[in-house]
């Protein structure tokens, strides 16, 4: 167990005067809501908000709500991403079907996601992993040929733009967290996004039968919220990073999705989030062009990209393993990101029904993730570069 300074392995800014919003949201619930509801259609140039408990509840609604406008019951999604997208597709009822990705680029195996595509693909969940953008375009056109929905997972992109356009809003429906580690964080929450009156219409159809959150719920969160903003500091980081029953910076495939509409307090919380957004963005960029002029990486959306974290294959799992030991040591914040392909998870093998990704399976023992969050000084990142030097990229 580490004792000092520690970098947490991702973290979105928080302030003081948050938590005060929080308070007053909490006693004036819908005008938050309301407000935070059209700052975000008028941010992403959406037609239809819908702002939930969690990311990973906001893409359960959304399955759930595309599952009513088809008889189909399949959805297609990348075989190494967050695990809790193939949790909330089961939580919708709905079958997971793999595909292998592209190891250079985290994206789908476009041609194999031709093949994967069939006449009960209900959708594709295209994924914006650490932030780099997926080939929305692409996988728009193979899906619709199908007569598949596409589904951005923009979890881990909140702000980020593809030639000028905002991930989240180049699919039929998008879905952002707003958890710890992400671009901004009012502690948990998410947010679905889209234009097509259809989806959204469904989307209400599930989202009005959704609890609020009870005040004292609320208040409850407020206080998990300002912990959360005092230990995310590196100088005390190492104190819930060295509590076991916390779990920090374990992958866990959730067995209980809550789904219940955002609180007001939470929403309060995030009254100034697109200033918060741009800073945490432009900070991410200058922190990723930083490491790609030190180290010998191939950047997959350019040096200066916001990546949530910033993601290296190591040449072996030793290699790797080396790493991750000499950070963990040094309190430098790596970590492995999802540790295990997704049929390879335990939950999911009887799901895939034995069968292989190797892509993902080499992309999950190889992979290591820099953080590139605001608690970063110049002397962590010199010391990170100097622990990654050496590392073969993708």
């Amino acid at each position: 167990m580490r004792i000092g300074r520690t970098l947490p392995p991702a973290a979105a800014p928080l302030c003081g005067e948050d938590l005060w919003h929080g308070l007053a949201g909490a006693f004036s619930p819908e005008r938050s809501l309301r407000a935070l509801e059209e700052e975000m259609r008028r941010f992403f140039g959406v037609g239809h908000v819908f702002l939930v408990s969690s990311g990973t509840g906001a893409l359960t609604l959304t399955l759930m709500a595309l599952k009513s406008l088809s008889p189909r019951a399949e959805v297609v999604m990348p075989a190494y991403t967050c695990y809790s997208v193939a949790a909330a597709i089961l939580k919708a009822g709905l079958r997971p079907v793999l595909c292998d990705i592209d190891p250079s680029t985290f994206d789908f195996d476009h041609e194999l996601l031709e093949q994967t595509l069939n006449a009960d693909s209900l959708c594709v969940v295209a994924h914006h992993l650490f932030g780099i953008p997926s080939d929305i375009e692409r996988i728009r056109a193979l899906a619709e040929a199908r007569g598949a929905f596409v589904v951005e997972d923009a979890a881990q992109a909140m702000g980020v733009e593809s030639n000028g356009r905002k991930l989240g809003t180049l699919g039929d429906v998008g879905v952002f967290s707003l958890g710890r580690g992400k671009n901004i964080t009012c502690g948990s929450g998410g947010v679905i996004v889209t234009s097509s009156h259809e989806i959204a219409g469904a989307i209400h159809r599930h989202y009005r039968q959704l609890e609020s959150s009870p005040r004292a719920g609320a208040l409850k969160g407020l206080a998990q919220f300002a912990l959360m903003a005092v230990f995310i500091r590196p100088l005390l980081y190492w104190l819930p990073a060295a509590l076991p029953f916390l779990r920090l910076g374990e992958t866990i495939f959730p067995r209980r999705i809550p789904l219940k509409r955002l609180s007001g307090m939470k929403a309060a919380l995030l009254r100034n989030w697109r200033s918060r957004l741009a800073e945490s963005n432009r900070i991410r960029s200058e922190t990723a062009t930083y490491f790609s002029r030190r180290l010998p990486l191939r950047m997959v959306a350019g040096g200066a990209h916001p990546y949530v974290r910033l993601p290296v294959l190591a040449s072996n799992p030793e290699e790797k393993a080396r790493v991750l030991s000499l950070s963990q040591g040094r309190g430098l914040g790596l970590s492995v990101a999802y540790p295990r392909a997704i049929h390879e998870i335990p939950e999911m093998r009887a799901v895939v029904d034995g069968r292989r990704f190797p892509s993902a399976r080499s992309v999950a023992e190889r992979i290591l993730t820099i953080p590139t969050h605001h608690w970063l000084s110049e002397q962590d990142k010199r010391a990170i570069a100097e622990a990654c030097r050496g590392l073969a990229s993708s």
